[in-house]
C-alpha cells in the first residue's frame, strides 16, 4: 500500500512486523481484538510476527491470525530482528515494538512504531521510532484508517 504524506517521499509498505510480547501480548496472552484487526489488515498486508518467545505461547496464540511467525534464539535478538526486515526489504516495512530488543528493526523501518503498554518502552525504541502509541489498537488504527497516519508523520 502506498502513503502520500506531505514532507516525506511517499512509503510503499508491504509488511506490517510485530514483536509478540509487550507490542501484540501482555505476558505471553495476546491482547484482546488484535486478532481482528490483524486479520483484517492481513488483506492488505503482509503480516509478520518476530519473537524470542519469552513465555512459549506465541504459536498457541497465533493460532486464528493470518501472519508469518518467526521465533529467534535468546542471543543477539536484535540483529536478528533487524536482518529479519532487512530480507523483507526494510523500507517496505512498518515495524512495531516496545523493547530494547526491537530499537534496530524501529530505526530502520520505512516507519516505526514504539508502544507504551503494560511493560512500558525501552529508551532506545523509543528513540528510535517515527510515532509512539499508547496501545497496540491506536497503533493498527494507523493503517485501517490512514489519515491519522498522514497526520502524525506529515512536515
Amino acid at each position: 500500500m502506498e502513503f502520500l504524506i506531505p514532507g516525506i517521499k511517499p512509503l510503499h509498505i508491504d509488511n506490517l512486523v510485530f514483536d509478540f510480547n509487550g507490542t501484540i501480548a501482555v505476558d505471553g496472552t495476546i491482547i484482546e481484538k488484535v486478532v481482528n484487526q490483524l486479520n483484517l489488515l492481513s488483506e492488505s498486508f503482509n503480516i509478520h510476527i518476530i519473537t524470542a518467545d519469552t513465555f512459549g505461547t506465541a504459536k498457541d496464540q497465533l493460532q486464528t491470525v493470518c501472519c508469518e511467525l518467526v521465533i529467534i534464539p535468546e542471543a543477539k535478538q536484535s540483529e536478528s530482528k533487524l536482518q529479519y526486515i532487512k530480507s523483507l526489504g526494510e523500507k517496505s516495512c512498518a515495524c512495531f515494538g516496545n523493547g530494547r530488543n526491537d530499537f534496530r528493526m524501529l530505526q530502520e523501518a520505512a516507519i516505526g512504531i514504539a508502544l507504551m503498554q503494560q511493560e512500558g518502552v525501552s529508551r532506545k525504541s523509543l528513540m528510535a521510532s517515527d510515532i509512539v502509541c499508547n496501545n497496540i489498537i491506536d497503533a493498527l488504527n494507523l493503517f485501517v484508517k490512514p489519515g491519522r497516519l498522514k497526520a502524525t508523520l506529515r512536515s
